[in-house]
């Protein structure tokens, strides 16, 4: 999907990240990106660690290095993520581009809360056209 110069849409969860064009037609599939999966990470982790979660955090860089390469041609970002604390995803992303990719980091435009696991493909969409809607005299 082309989302050069876009608004785009990105759906921030622990294991993936959908993205869509905000110009995408009913139906068109997502651009998405996944957390790499342990089979493709070498693994030094000792068995402690990796039972008090840090096996998960590496994985994470990968992840959000793909998410931000995968965003960096968009205009404007709106993220849509979940979670509260350290579980927020969405939250933890934008440190990442914040401290990484600062030029990327400054095209997000917003960030709604929602709980994404419960939400069909076309309430994110319907909940991020609420958004803009409510938004567009600030562009």
């Amino acid at each position: 999907m082309d989302i050069k110069g876009k608004l785009v849409v990105a759906a921030v969860t622990h294991d993936q990240t959908r993205i869509w064009a905000t110009d995408a037609i009913r139906g068109e599939t997502p651009t998405l990106v996944s957390r790499p999966g342990a089979e493709h990470v070498h693994h030094h982790v000792r068995q402690g660690k990796g039972s008090r979660g840090h096996e998960a955090n590496r994985f994470e860089i990968p992840y959000y290095e793909g998410v931000s390469k995968s965003l960096e041609p968009a205009e404007q970002i709106l993220l849509i993520g979940h979670g509260k604390g350290k579980s927020n995803s969405m939250i933890r992303f934008v440190q990442h581009m914040e401290r990484h990719h600062l030029s990327t980091a400054k095209k997000i435009v917003g960030a709604i809360d929602a709980n994404l696991p419960a939400l069909s493909e076309p309430q994110i969409l319907a909940a991020a056209r609420e958004w803009y809607e409510q938004h567009r005299e600030f562009s």
